[in-house]
Order: structure tokens, then C-alpha cells, then sequence
């Protein structure tokens, strides 16, 4: 279903010829709407821009939908919507919130690359981001009609699992008792030893030998860490509330087979070449190379990254491929992208985007961590906002903190402030909601009923109405985009309006088809509110 605007814009562009870049009007009376397309037009077509517009109003077909249309200034368009197309689309809505999220015209298989933590490791600090962002473009995409492949890359290979095998030969721990915590223990344990012990290092390079070679004893050890680490890692999804499964897991390991094959192929086309003894790629705009195989005859992120780049366009047949990290690997996946679409791996129908995030921030300006001056656990600060409020509430401070700031942004984890049911926050949103819920609670208490919203005289009623019509085209451009701060600012002008609403337009003490129709409204509000918190991942509470 187009929204209000989508409709208006292209009714507009079939008049003037060109997007008419329709905006939501800055003032009340400017309308619901405005354009600049005269003022565009008339500079190209050197005429005054107001006869321009006055040409484009007399031709513009959009009477079923609007007021005449205003010329403002020196030649802006100004439409105000009819409140009975207003009250359609928020019955719309009302049937059913979901039928206001636009539908792709084409529905594409999108990859999303997020999370990965390091098996034998909790999630730190960093890990929250990236899961809380992921989520969101998985609950966001999907309800915009894609199909999306959610793909968890952890870090379950390498140099560092010798170590942590031989220390647990060494140690004869018992498996069956450890815990995440405990092997984040083990693995600290080792890494020291690893420093201050030849022997040991040299044993531990033996055992990656070994794991690589096959071995059966050391690869029921290695399957044993990763068991261990998956109970941990759901357990924080389980905790987050985010759709992440262990089906999703596709970690390093799963793509070291490929390597040799990849290295092979591209040296053989010449696309790969030998410099200063390791297997290196060249690409266009990049200066230092990307390297597939190092001087030692290792191979390293590079290559797993273009493995899995090809296993997502190829295998899984990507329409779109999005990773989620750390806005300090752009430039690492930027030159991955150039050697997987050189190699051919990625064909131009396929598109590859790296969606960076900054910092968490503690409330001292300083990256978060914990007192001891380590990096901050994924859990510390779970627990430093549930010790002001309820999960829920908590979850809601914490992701919308996170997804309400542009994500290339730094932001300040301040737990007081997340969790103030005032202000732009995500419990505010909350509040909003349950507040929409009380009021349908009392009216049914009161035995009032509603069916849909038929009265829209008062500029706070028709307000609201337009704020609910422009839902669709919002997560349609969160969708687009991958910006959620987007949707963050919606929802959090709904509930202003929502607020504004409550206290200029009576509910309960108005009367007959007035009272109906505002007690429709605020049912619409309460289902957009619940529907858009869901797709940040946010729960929508009946009672604060």
C-alpha cells in the first residue's frame, strides 16, 4: 500500500515531469505537505517560478486527495489533505499495522553479517552493537517483504585454539563443567603461558597442526569450546530478545576448506601474485594489497572474508549483502568488496554494503569499561540498567540509546538518562504505548466501543492521523537506507503527538461519534507504536 505521500508525490510527478521531493510542511498552516518542484522547474525552463506553479496546480490531478493547492513564497506547493483520506489511512492501520509498511516491488535475499563474537570469549561491550543493529535490519527487511539470511560469524578458528586445547590437556579440565566465563578464563590463563613459556608455545603450535590435520581427539576438544560458547552466546541473544539461532552460525571454520581452492584459482588467472613471499591482490583505488596466504603460508581474514563473500552471492544467492561492524573496518571490507567483485566472486547485480558503528562511551567521554579498566562485558551493562528498572525497560533504555543516534556516531551510555520514561527515550516510547492501552482499557470498562476514526476537525486529531500515514514510507526508507535512527525519530514524534493529542482533544469525557473516533486513533496510535518498537526489537508494555 503507497503511503499518503508516496500516492501525493506521484500524482505530482505525473504533472510536472520530475520527483516533486514532497516533504511533510514545516508549519501548520503550510499545510501536510510541500514541494519546491515549480521552483526547480521554472529555473530550467527560465520562468517565474510562481507561474510555474500555478501552471502545475491547475494540471495536477489530486482532488480526491487534497484541498485547491496553495502557492506559498516564491512558488512552493502547499497541499492539505482531505480528513476523510486522513482517517482512511489511519483505519487502515487500524486493521492492521503492517499493511502500511510498503512492500519492496521486488522482494530480494539479503544477507546480514552481524554479531560474531569469539568462541571461548563473552560478547563485550562491542558485541551489543552490532547484535542490537543486525536485529534491527532483520526484523526491519523482512517486514518490508525481503527474505533475509541472517549470518553469524563467529570466531571459531585459528592460532588461538592451540593454545587452548594444550592448556586444557595440560590442566585436565573437565568439559562437561566448563562455562563461558571459565573458558574466558582458561583462554587467559593459556595467552599468559603462551608468553612466558617456550615449551608451551611450542606444543600449542603443534596442536593447530594437529587440529587443521584432521586430528579426532584435539577436534573433540575444539567441538567441545564451541558447544560451551554457543550455551553462552544464546544465552545474551536469549537475554537481548534478538532472533539470532545457532542455525545463523556460519563461523570461520565453516569457510577454511574454501581457502586453498580461492588462493589456487585467483593465482592461476593471474588476479593474485607473489610479492615479498605472500599471495597478495591488487585492487583499484587501494594502495596496500589485500593478503590471501602470508609469507609463513597462513591464511588470514582477507581470504576468509572473500570466501564468504562468494559462499553469501553464489551459494546462498545474495540480491544484497550487508555486514554490521566496527566503523573501523571499513576500509578492510571496502578492499574485500574489490577483490571478491575482481575475482568475479560478486557480480554487479549484487550489491555489498559495510554498515560501521562507533563507540559505546561511559558517561566520562571515554570508551566503556569496566572498573578494573578492562573492556566491559556485554553483561555489565545489562545488569547497570537493570539495577534501575525492569528488563524490559532496560532493554528498551539500552536499544534505543543505541539505534536512536546516527550509527557512525559514538554515544554515551548513561543509564539514567536511557531509562527516564521523558524525553527521547525508549521507555518514553513505552510509556507512550501503555498509556494508549490505558485509555482503551478504561473505554472498555466504561462499555464505549470504536470501529474506526470518522471526525477529524482538530489540527491536534488531524495531526496524529497524518503522523500514523507516513508509517509505511519510514520503515520503507529504514529499509533503503539502513538508518534506524530514522524510525527512532518517528515514533518518538508519534508519541509527542500522541501526547499533544490527549491533552487538546478529550477522549473519555466526549461524546457519541467524537469519542468513537477518538478512541479509534488512539487504538491506531497504540498498534503503530507496538508494531514500530517491535521492529527495533523493542517490547511494547501494557503497563509502565
Amino acid at each position: 500500500m503507497l503511503s499518503l505521500a508516496s500516492l501525493l508525490a506521484s500524482r505530482v510527478e505525473a504533472a510536472a515531469g520530475i520527483d516533486p521531493e514532497m516533504r511533510p510542511a514545516t508549519k501548520p498552516q503550510f499545510g501536510h505537505f510541500q514541494s519546491n518542484v515549480a521552483l526547480r522547474l521554472a529555473k530550467r525552463e527560465g520562468r517565474p517560478p510562481r507561474e510555474v506553479a500555478a501552471d502545475l496546480a491547475r494540471r495536477i490531478d489530486v482532488a480526491d486527495l487534497c484541498e485547491p493547492i496553495e502557492i506559498a513564497g516564491p512558488g512552493f506547493l502547499n497541499f492539505r489533505m482531505h480528513p476523510e483520506v486522513l482517517a482512511a489511512a489511519a483505519n487502515d492501520l487500524l486493521a492492521d499495522p503492517h499493511t502500511g509498511i510498503d512492500q519492496a516491488e521486488r522482494s530480494q535475499r539479503i544477507v546480514i553479517d552481524y554479531s560474531s563474537p569469539n568462541v571461548a570469549k563473552q560478547m563485550h561491550v562491542g558485541h551489543l552493537r552490532t547484535t542490537i543493529i543486525g536485529d534491527c535490519f532483520n526484523r526491519v527487511l523482512t517486514a518490508s517483504g525481503h527474505t533475509v539470511i541472517p549470518q553469524n560469524h563467529v570466531g571459531d578458528w585459528g592460532r588461538q585454539f592451540g593454545m587452548l586445547i594444550e592448556q586444557i590437556a595440560d590442566e585436565n579440565l573437565d568439559l562437561d563443567a566448563l562455562d563461558l566465563s571459565g573458558a574466558e578464563a582458561l583462554y587467559k590463563r593459556a595467552n599468559e603461558r603462551l608468553a612466558a613459556d617456550d615449551a608451551f608455545a611450542d606444543r600449542a603450535r603443534a596442536r593447530v597442526v594437529a587440529l587443521q590435520s584432521g586430528d579426532e581427539a584435539t577436534g573433540a576438544i575444539w567441538s567441545r569450546l564451541i558447544d560451551v560458547s554457543k550455551a553462552g552466546f544464546n544465552e545474551a541473544y536469549e537475554r537481548l530478545g534478538v532472533l539470532l539461532a545457532d542455525g545463523d552460525i556460519a563461523g570461520e571454520s565453516f569457510y577454511n576448506a574454501m581457502l586453498e581452492g580461492i588462493c589456487t584459482d585467483l593465482e592461476a588467472r593471474g588476479i593474485a601474485v607473489v610479492d615479498d613471499e605472500a599471495l597478495v591482490v591488487f585492487a583499484d583505488g587501494f594502495e596496500a594489497p589485500a593478503i590471501l596466504r602470508n609469507r609463513h603460508g597462513g591464511y588470514g581474514y582477507d581470504v576468509t572474508d572473500v570466501a564468504a563473500l562468494k559462499y553469501r552471492a553464489q551459494t546462498l544467492r545474495a540480491d544484497r549483502i550487508v555486514y554490521v561492524t566496527d566503523a573501523r573496518q571499513h576500509h578492510h571490507f571496502e578492499l574485500v568488496f574489490a577483490v571478491a567483485r575482481k575475482a568475479g566472486y560478486v557480480g554487479d547485480e549484487t550489491s555489498t554494503e559495510h554498515v560501521g558503528y562507533g563507540m559505546v562511551l561511559g558517561r566520562d567521554g571515554r570508551p566503556f569499561s569496566t572498573r578494573e579498566g578492562t573492556a566491559a562485558y556485554l553483561i555489565d551493562l545489562l545488569d547497570a540498567a537493570e539495577e534501575h528498572v525492569t528488563r524490559p525497560i532496560a532493554l528498551a533504555a539500552i536499544k534505543y540509546a543505541d539505534l536512536s543516534n546516527q550509527l557512525q556516531k559514538d554515544y554515551v551510555f548513561d543509564v539514567e538518562r536511557m531509562t527516564a520514561t521523558t524525553g527521547d527515550t525508549g521507555p518514553y516510547l513505552q510509556y507512550a504505548h501503555a498509556r494508549a492501552h490505558r485509555i482503551l482499557t478504561r473505554a472498555e470498562a466504561e462499555r464505549l466501543t470504536w470501529d474506526e476514526v470518522t471526525v477529524l476537525t482538530e489540527p491536534a486529531e488531524q495531526n496524529l492521523a497524518l503522523l500514523l500515514s507516513r508509517f509505511g514510507e519510514i520503515v520503507a526508507l529504514v529499509a533503503s537506507d539502513l538508518q534506524p535512527h530514522k524510525l527512532c525519530t518517528y515514533l518518538f514524534e508519534l508519541a509527542t503527538a500522541m501526547s499533544v493529542f490527549y491533552e487538546q482533544c478529550p477522549v473519555l469525557k466526549s461524546e457519541g461519534e467524537v469519542c468513537a473516533s477518538r478512541l479509534a486513533l488512539c487504538a491506531t496510535t497504540r498498534k503503530v507504536l507496538a508494531t514500530g518498537l517491535g521492529l527495533l526489537g523493542i517490547e511494547a508494555p501494557n503497563q509502565m
